[in-house]
């Protein structure tokens, strides 16, 4: 009889310091459940509201159904070492106590700012640790909404008229008006997700009041021509260990006539804020050009392992919305239900995941070689 295979040790990042915090928490907890014991030992770190990385109980309540993990505040604090290759170390009291649990991967579950954007991508690839999702590039370009919006226009693909704000750059009504050709638009921060800060305007009143919001959010937003009636549709994209890139079935957000849109309130708080319909009812060529176009955004944008691409679509129209590198994982979301729609299991998806993080890890050069 051979032996079984040692258990690969994941470190699990949750929480973090954007608008999202919750949400990742909730994701976290559901990836937990994912991961099947047999292969992986976790170490849950959570990264708490005011930066700081506790260690966490490695049960936190997601054996028993919990709807998120929790971050204790007197959790040990932890410091990843740079170049040391999944090495933590703990502190008490501001001062180092000794060597934490070493993890042979990452796993961060983190959305939006300071975890979806390239930031932690960084600090993992300095302390040259394997982690699971997209690179710093394609995590910041995916990220930033504009960036993505114009890479994406450069490459051909379709995307809804925009226009970029900053507080230094301002635009009037009148003005956005004419760049997108229409009065009717949405407004919302260019570095945010799950609806954070997004608003309908049909006025120069509701503008002001839109743009006043998503720049509680973030210094640069968008604000877009409202495809009115449109349908949501999403598409899952994964790559494996060796490269294939492939799509899911696509689902359809259908939200409540009481929200108008997929708000923040629609997808987390509200359990009759939106239905979601899987597979969507989409005629099959239609299907097979949004899966084309999925696949085609997840490579333009230089994106790796994993990502939901949202669509609009209007009768023959196709629009590309956006793009999500680190995906909700509740256990609502559409990322991993589009997956088992698909065919592949939670725990399949979890293992796919790992497996591109070590190989991308053993395929990078480690060190630089000096020149003559």
């Amino acid at each position: 009889m051979s032996e079984s295979l040692p258990r690969i040790t994941v470190g699990l990042l949750f929480g973090g310091r954007s608008a999202e915090h919750e949400v990742s928490r909730a994701s976290a907890a559901n990836v937990l459940r994912a991961l099947d014991p047999a292969k992986y030992n976790v170490v849950p770190i959570g990264l708490a509201k005011d930066g700081r990385w506790l260690l966490c109980n490695a049960g936190n309540g997601a054996g028993t159904g919990a709807a998120a993990l929790t971050i204790p505040e007197d959790g040990a604090p932890l410091a990843l070492v740079p170049g040391g290759k999944g090495r933590l170390l703990q502190f008490a009291e501001g001062e180092p106590k000794g060597a934490a649990p070493h993890v042979d991967v990452m796993f961060p579950v983190l959305h939006g700012p300071n975890g979806e954007d390239g930031t932690i991508q960084g600090a993992l690839e300095l302390a040259d640790v394997p982690y699971v999702g997209s690179s710093v590039m394609g995590s910041a370009a995916a990220m930033d909404k504009d960036v993505a919006k114009r890479l994406a226009r450069d490459a051909g693909l379709p995307i809804v008229p925009f226009a970029t704000l900053t507080a230094q750059a301002p635009l009037d009504y009148a003005s956005v008006v004419r760049a997108v050709g229409s009065s009717d638009l949405f407004v919302k921060p260019a570095n945010l997700g799950s609806s954070v800060g997004i608003s309908r305007a049909r006025s120069a009143e509701e503008f002001a009041q839109s743009c006043a919001l998503a720049f509680r959010f973030d210094g640069k937003i968008l604000a877009e021509r409202c495809i009115d009636r449109a349908r949501e549709i999403e598409c899952s994209v994964l790559e494996d260990e060796n490269g294939d890139v492939r799509a899911s079935l696509l689902g359809e957000i259908v939200p409540a006539d009481s929200h108008g849109f997929y708000s923040y309130e629609a997808k987390y708080t509200d359990a009759e804020g939106a239905r979601l319909v899987i597979p969507a009812d989409v005629p099959p060529d239609r299907t097979e050009r949004i899966r084309e176009l999925a696949i085609k955004t997840f490579q333009v944008l230089g994106c790796g392992a994993l990502a939901r691409v949202d669509f609009f679509l209007k009768g023959e129209d196709i629009f590309v919305n956006e793009v999500n590198t680190l995906p909700g994982f509740t256990s609502i979301s559409m990322y991993p239900k589009l997956w088992e729609a698909s065919g592949v299991s939670q725990p399949e998806l979890m293992d796919i995941l790992i497996a591109h993080a070590l190989a991308r890890h053993a395929r990078r050069p480690h060190s630089v070689e000096r020149g003559a």
